[in-house]
């Protein structure tokens, strides 16, 4: 008897988080965002829900999912951080390319910005926290399970020229960023151009990257201003996490 109340409660329980969630979704930009962006027979399956306000500044660019296609399998401001409160100053502005492949999970009042010709890709169960910022000029690639924390920023490029005043040679204004499978991402972590990580990653808060660390090897732990080897043989615990993530945040 025990047993069976405990099943019906974990039920009920179940059914009134998905209520809570459809609740807070904003759908009048959910269903038009939808309509515009993909074709009738995917559109009707709602595969991108947005929460809280948002500001669609273009959405000129080309939007496909490379997955089984499930409602609501990408969240836009989704509500899955200990935060309750949006700011309302989520914007979006997609004028190149972006791929998502899989399930994907946007925090509250996050900025998007994707220029013409630029290309991102989102892997399956990839996310950015709350008041994170996206720019993408080139090329950015987020792996399976890159997860990153509130307020980071993933900037594939310098915004300006710079110039050398002795030789006048012009330094690259870009260059891709690619963050392996099963990274995570501290808060407030900053990741610029030519930023390339391995396979389970972890960097911790507040750092700084800008190169190349796969020749750390995976299971390792990168840190600092500019982040640097801190420990190897370390992980998050993803085998033990996997179906705890998925049951929280997959619809």
């Amino acid at each position: 008897m025990i047993k069976l109340l405990k099943n019906i409660y974990r039920k009920l329980r179940s059914l009134h988080r998905l209520v809570k969630l459809y609740y807070s979704v904003n759908w009048t930009k959910t269903i038009y965002f939808n309509f515009r962006k993909f074709p009738f027979s995917i559109a009707k399956k709602l595969p991108v829900f947005f929460y809280g306000k948002i500001k669609f500044t273009s959405l000129k660019g080309k939007i496909i999912i490379v997955a089984p296609v499930k409602r609501g399998m990408i969240g836009f401001g989704q509500p899955y951080e200990m935060n309750t409160l949006h700011k309302g100053i989520a914007e979006i502005n997609i004028s190149g390319k972006l791929v998502f492949k899989g399930h994907v999970q946007f925090g509250k009042d996050y900025f998007i910005f994707i220029s013409a010709n630029a290309y991102s890709e989102f892997g399956h169960m990839s996310s950015l926290g709350t008041n994170a910022k996206f720019i993408c000029a080139e090329s950015i690639k987020l792996g399976n399970y890159a997860r990153f924390g509130s307020e980071s920023q993933i900037i594939d490029t310098n915004f300006h020229q710079m110039i050398n005043t002795i030789t006048k040679e012009k330094s690259k204004i870009t260059a891709p960023i690619f963050i392996g499978d099963f990274n995570y991402i501290g808060s407030r972590v900053t990741i610029m151009q030519d930023t390339i990580t391995p396979n389970y990653c972890t960097i911790a808060s507040n750092s700084l990257c800008n190169k190349d660390y796969r020749t750390f090897g995976n299971n390792i732990l990168i840190g600092g201003i500019p982040a640097k080897l801190l420990k190897d043989n370390i992980s998050r615990d993803w085998d033990g996490e996997k179906e705890i993530l998925q049951k929280a945040l997959i619809l």
